[in-house]
């Protein structure tokens, strides 16, 4: 199961650390590790994760591999819009393009982590 986890970190150092010893595990053990996405902050998590993205992120996952038409069929939205919110998607790794030319999500599951804390 590939999972892949999204968090909001706005320690660009522990951001690098945790990237180095992800990179590091693989290289040990020759093994893919889960990946992680890190944004510096609510607005640019929400700035490429907006809901319609998260919907369609949902849905492809639901659907598997599909065309960019069959997608936009089955949100009931426009094929030039899909294309671009999967495009954005595609850029950011949470949306891959098959061998086919097919869109698919990569994971198997999509974590979000993130905690909002009082300034001491």
């Amino acid at each position: 199961m590939t999972t892949a986890t999204i968090r909001i970190q706005r320690n660009d150092e522990t951001a690098l650390r945790q990237a180095l010893e992800g990179f590091a595990a693989a290289w040990k053990t020759g093994e893919a590790q889960d990946h992680a996405f890190s944004f510096s902050s609510p607005e640019q998590l929400f700035m490429i994760l907006t809901p319609k993205r998260w919907t369609l992120i949902e849905t492809l996952q639901r659907l598997g591999p599909s065309t960019y038409r069959s997608l936009a069929s089955a949100l009931s939205r426009d094929v030039k819009r899909v294309h671009e919110d999967t495009a954005a998607l595609i850029e950011w790794g949470l949306v891959e393009v098959n061998d086919e030319g097919r869109i698919h999500v990569p994971y198997d599951v999509i974590h979000a982590d993130f905690d909002l804390r009082s300034v001491a």
